[in-house]
């Protein structure tokens, strides 16, 4: 695999979750025996403290998948605080009461598990696989530093710092890492209405410096609650156990302020926007396209999750096969919808081939999704989209964390796990009439930000 490939898939994974941390799926023991798409037995209460909770067990399991998610992320962040969810990411692993710094990963690897966190735009989670017998500890050192996280100067000072080297890293040093950064959050969404999803994830430099305990602390105080959490616990478990396991740790921590609502009013006003990124890390032209579309729940994601996989994703899709095969005008091209909790973004990466400028690229692009709108798409490719969904589905439940994640993930964009159950009806549901109706209605060159990376040049860090 060249570096251009190995980057451009790293991109797309980036683009497809916005995560920085490892995927909880690939964190997961061993897979076990799927279960039916969409079919995940679960019981559902809340403790009195807020603490919402999710509990799957399954007899057929060899493990047991102990997931956190916190309703925070950088949409939640104000001017010139961005960069704080990312940083608990990392400070979550700094020292509790009972359990010193680095000790979480110990305890966790010397039982037999694995463990890690990743955080998005919407929400950051902390999971870990366990054997069965030792899920109290997980479920206790989950407690331990929602009850009494240390946050010190010192470990702020450190963690602040292996933060910007992150970005420098994944970012600032990075082949059209500043693009990607303009393509997701910068240009494709206005910053005075919508701040919540106009700045990065990882935050900024000049943020994270001006970082003080005092406001790291509130932060933490305010989003770091159990009423601001929901505990998944899935795989080989009694379920009266675990009850009494997550009264006996959970209970005893105080409920929270309610957060404020995150303010996300007209994002997409701002545009159309183009500009121009100088990029000395690239070495060949690329294209950004990113149009203003909807939220996860609304009705026309499912129809923008098939347009992309349609236009953009995969070998078989109409970019691949018109500008990689045909035209070999671009190295690598894709395509994806990438829905939020707020207003998503549709998109299409292009990384041209020696001797063709990103104008060119564009122009081919454009041309695809013209054909959409006024030819529309076949059944076929519509079949092929919901048999792409359907197994993914499958494959992304084998394991015990993959059945936590999709129980949280329908939890959090939804509004109830229920929504679980409906993952691969939503896509089956799209219509050939659907796709070319969404592609009409969000891909006009009025609704989108054009980023053109142009390599060889300094950039200004942002």
């Amino acid at each position: 695999m060249t570096t251009i490939t190995r980057l451009f898939a790293m991109w797309a994974a980036l683009l497809v979750a916005a995560t920085f941390g490892a995927p909880a799926e690939s964190q997961s023991q061993a897979p076990e025996a799927p279960p039916r798409a969409g079919d995940i037995a679960f019981s559902e209460y809340t403790l009195e403290n807020g603490l919402t909770v999710i509990l799957a067990p399954d007899a057929g399991s060899t493990a047991v998948a102990v997931n956190l998610w916190y309703n925070v992320g950088s949409r939640h962040e104000r001017p010139g605080r961005s960069g704080f969810a990312h940083l608990f990411e990392h400070l979550m692993f700094q020292g509790s009461e009972n359990v010193a710094r680095g000790e979480h990963f110990q305890y966790v690897e010397r039982a037999g598990g694995n463990l890690n966190a990743s955080i998005t735009e919407d929400r950051t989670n902390y999971f870990q696989t366990v054997p069965p017998e030792r899920m109290n500890l997980a479920l206790w050192l989950e407690s331990d530093r929602m009850r009494s996280l240390q946050i010190t100067e010192e470990n702020m000072a450190r963690e602040v710092e292996v933060v910007k080297e992150e970005r420098r890293q994944r970012i600032d040093n990075s082949p059209y890492g500043t693009s990607n950064l303009q393509a997701n959050f910068y240009a494709a969404y206005d910053s005075a209405s919508c701040f919540a999803y106009a700045h990065s994830v990882i935050g900024s430099l000049e943020d994270l410096d001006a970082a003080e305990l005092p406001d790291v602390q509130e932060f933490f105080d305010l989003y770091y609650a159990p009423n601001n959490a929901t505990l998944t616990v899935v795989g080989a478990f009694d379920e009266s156990q675990a009850r009494e396991l997550i009264d006996e740790y959970f209970s005893g921590i105080p409920g929270g302020s309610m957060p404020p609502e995150v303010r996300c009013e007209e994002p997409f006003s701002h545009l159309p926007v183009e500009m121009e990124v100088p990029d000395p890390n690239a070495q060949l032209p690329a294209v950004w396209v990113s149009y203003g579309t909807v939220e996860r729940s609304h009705p026309d994601a499912p129809a923008l999750q098939v347009l992309g996989q349609i236009l953009g994703t995969g070998e078989s899709s109409r970019l691949h096969q018109r500008l990689v095969r045909s035209e070999q005008a671009a190295l690598q091209v894709f395509a994806s919808s990438s829905p939020r909790l707020g207003p998503g973004v549709f998109q299409l990466i292009g990384i041209a081939n020696q001797g063709v400028e990103s104008d060119e690229l564009l122009r081919l692009m454009d041309e695809e999704v013209e054909r959409i709108l006024e030819e529309g798409v076949t059944e076929e490719e519509v079949e092929r989209a919901r048999n792409q969904v359907r197994s993914s589905t499958v494959f992304g439940r084998q394991s015990v964390m993959g059945r936590a994640e999709a129980l949280q993930t329908a939890n959090h964009f939804f509004g109830t796990p229920e929504a679980v159950r409906t993952t691969v009806e939503r896509i089956e549901g799209v219509s050939v009439d659907d796709v070319q109706r969404a592609a009409a209605t969000y891909l006009s060159p009025e609704n989108r930000a054009v980023i053109f990376t142009r390599p060889g040049s300094a950039q200004e860090d942002r």
